[in-house]
């Protein structure tokens, strides 16, 4: 707030884009669902890096989250189950003015969508990825996902799931030219918003893994991690904003870790009693397919008139 005799200056040449410009409509997810937090981050990071909403599209596939697009003031594409980083990789290398952001759940990405999981982590294109992991299918009412824990009972598994549940941290930082791999809670918005603002300012393919709640068909599923605040790792490094106080008088188990090194990354993804949340490996220079296939070609005048005359010469006129 400014003082009494504290002015503001406001430079009404450029357009400011407030926070209803990225909303649309009023979403539709159960009271209470953790995609609702998810939401809430990514409009704000919008309005505070001021991007365009027409610069900006989100791309999803089949599921609760993937309704995301349409609660965004920006283009979208709500495409089919399991296919939507092909379809960003499609809009990125034919626009690649435009920023594109992925949002998947966990079967989405990793059960039908696995291949092109891999791939987009390989191909390490400039976008940002967020997959809303609340370890079942919610749409299609409470099927295992690859994410399930052991022992909870589903439609699909009456007994109980028999095999542990994809670890979808670790599986990413075993990628080849894996870049960019961070773990968030959506009930901790203030981390939640920090480590999709790192992922949209990193150069290549953010993967951003939210763990989100939910209440319909597993309300108590990370009640271990709600009321015990220790079970949270939080990881902070140099690059990040600094914790609030009020975060820290919360949130005492925190590690500050080197990004950089992958294995500390490896070891960090593979706990069981913590999780840990914020950014777990970060590398710079890594090549990304986007760039590489945009390699600048320089067309002199005298090159075209060169490929106009040869074109020109393979045909004849018959003026007999």
């Amino acid at each position: 707030m400014f003082g009494v005799n504290e002015t503001q200056t406001v430079d009404y040449s450029q357009e400011y884009y407030s926070l209803e410009d990225y909303q649309s409509s009023t979403p539709r997810w159960c009271s209470g669902c953790g995609d609702n937090a998810i939401l809430t981050a990514v409009q704000r990071l919008c309005r505070d890096e001021q991007i365009p909403p027409e610069k900006a599209v989100f791309v999803s596939g089949i599921g609760c989250s993937s309704r995301f697009p349409h609660y965004m003031g920006t283009y979208g594409f709500h495409s089919l189950h399991g296919r939507a980083l092909p379809i960003a990789q499609g809009v990125k290398l034919r626009r690649p003015d435009l920023k594109v952001f992925v949002n998947m759940g966990d079967g989405d990405c990793c059960s039908i969508g696995t291949a092109h999981w891999i791939h987009a982590i390989r191909y390490n294109m400039n976008m940002t990825a967020i997959v809303h992991d609340n370890e079942i299918y919610g749409m299609t009412k409470k099927q295992a996902s690859p994410t399930t824990p052991m022992g909870i009972v589903t439609n699909t598994t009456p007994k109980g799931t028999y095999m542990e549940p994809l670890n979808m941290l670790s599986a990413t930082l075993g990628i080849s030219n894996v870049s960019f791999v961070a773990n968030a809670v959506e009930w901790i918005p203030e981390v939640l918003y920090e480590v999709i603002r790192q992922a949209y300012l990193h150069q290549g393919f953010s993967f951003v893994r939210v763990v989100q709640r939910c209440p319909h068909f597993l309300p108590n599923i990370f009640d271990p991690f709600l009321r015990n605040p220790d079970a949270i790792q939080i990881l902070t490094n140099p690059g990040a904003t600094p914790m609030s106080d009020s975060l820290k008088s919360v949130y005492k188990n925190v590690v500050e870790n080197n990004p950089a090194d992958i294995n500390q990354a490896r070891e960090l993804s593979m706990q069981k009693d913590v999780m840990p949340v914020g950014i777990l490996y970060q590398a710079t220079g890594v090549p990304c397919y986007d760039e590489l296939r945009r390699a600048p070609r320089v067309v002199s005048m005298e090159m075209r008139k060169k490929a106009l005359e040869d074109q020109f010469n393979r045909f004849a006129v018959n003026a007999g």
